[in-house]
């Protein structure tokens, strides 16, 4: 049987300890870790594993030795409670040993959770699993996780306190960061909070967000779209000296700019635009104020001039990049003035 969206996800968070088996596959094997990992509490609950009532056994040891897995689903533990027998990192290859354990399968015995990379849909693993009776399958693909993911994901980190303006960041970032690391942003929220009756504030989740470029480069770019012109040269040289490459410099550029235009062109107003943009914080406030200084002309000359300059520096050039960038930065802090 085949799970798909909010159903899958409520199968993992409560799943049926009467069926056999369930297939979790995807591209992203973060994310297919994590919901592993809530399949597999929810099953033995927190100390499944120290009672040793979870067998894992990797798919390389499990071509080994094909009768691994029918001897831990029928195993039984010495101390009393649900099992688990996980197969991680399985292929199409394993199919025919996986069948044989689940045609084995009676209710009592260890229940079966396989884990696997992208499966096409003509993978006999995954047709195992969605034509079973008995099991599920559920394909993991990179999409943005849900509201009811991110509420469920905010219950377990303890944040019950969240301002309006604070719950559209951790949306954003829900949808702008992997699994694994918003998980951990979560955490890191949680133990900021932890005594802490106030409402988490917007500021608070900038703080303790992970950078998505060094705060150097940040700087750099907060002044030339402010059209601090002085200030571009002492920051271009501490950037130089850090090992950072004109390239990058100008790819971030165009990132920053293409989110200023988005913002000054979007009918709903530059706020709405940096919202779609993925710009929160203190950072979004700094950035409205320039979207609405610049106009959407002048900032599409701004993605123009920064396009040449890409250009320029990925051609046979014998210009310095650092100086191409650093004139072409000048010249952007000038067009604002």
């Amino acid at each position: 049987m085949i799970l798909k969206g909010v159903e899958a996800s409520r199968y993992f968070a409560k799943p049926d300890p009467t069926k056999a088996g369930l297939l979790i596959a995807g591209a992203d094997s973060m994310r297919v870790a994590l919901k592993r990992q809530e399949v597999i509490a929810a099953l033995i609950g927190p100390e499944g594993e120290a009672e040793m009532r979870l067998a894992r056994i990797p798919a390389g040891d499990l071509r080994k030795d094909g009768a691994a897995l029918l001897d831990a689903i029928k195993a039984v533990g010495f101390f009393p409670g649900p099992r688990v027998a996980f197969v991680e990192e399985a292929t199409d290859t394993l199919t025919p040993t996986i069948a044989t354990a689940m045609k084995e399968w009676k209710p009592g015995d260890s229940q079966i959770v396989v884990t696997a990379g992208n499966l096409t849909a003509k993978s006999s693993l995954r047709a195992l699993f969605e034509k079973h009776p008995n099991a599920f399958c559920a394909v993991l693909y990179d999409d943005p996780p849900s509201r009811e993911e991110i509420e469920e994901a905010l219950r377990k980190a303890g944040l019950a306190s969240i301002d309006r303006e604070a719950m559209t960041d951790l949306n954003t970032l829900a949808r702008s960061l992997d699994p694994g690391d918003f998980r951990q942003t979560l955490e890191k929220i949680s133990l900021y909070k932890h005594g802490d009756s106030t409402p988490l504030s917007s500021a608070e989740v900038a703080a303790m967000a992970p950078a998505t470029i060094e705060a150097e480069v940040d700087d750099l770019l907060l002044a030339v779209a402010d059209g601090r012109a002085p200030d571009v040269g002492m920051l271009m040289r501490r950037l130089e000296g850090q090992g950072v490459l004109p390239v990058t410099l100008c790819i971030q550029a165009l990132r920053h700019f293409r989110a200023l235009h988005m913002a000054a062109s979007d009918p709903g107003g530059p706020g709405a635009g940096l919202q779609k943009a993925r710009v929160f914080g203190p950072r979004r406030d700094q950035m409205q104020r320039q979207a609405s200084a610049w106009g959407m002309r002048s900032l599409e000359g701004a993605v123009t001039l920064l396009l040449d300059t890409d250009l320029t520096l990925r051609s046979a050039s014998r210009a310095p990049g650092m100086a191409v960038m650093e004139r072409a930065l000048i010249r952007l802090s000038m067009m604002r003035r």
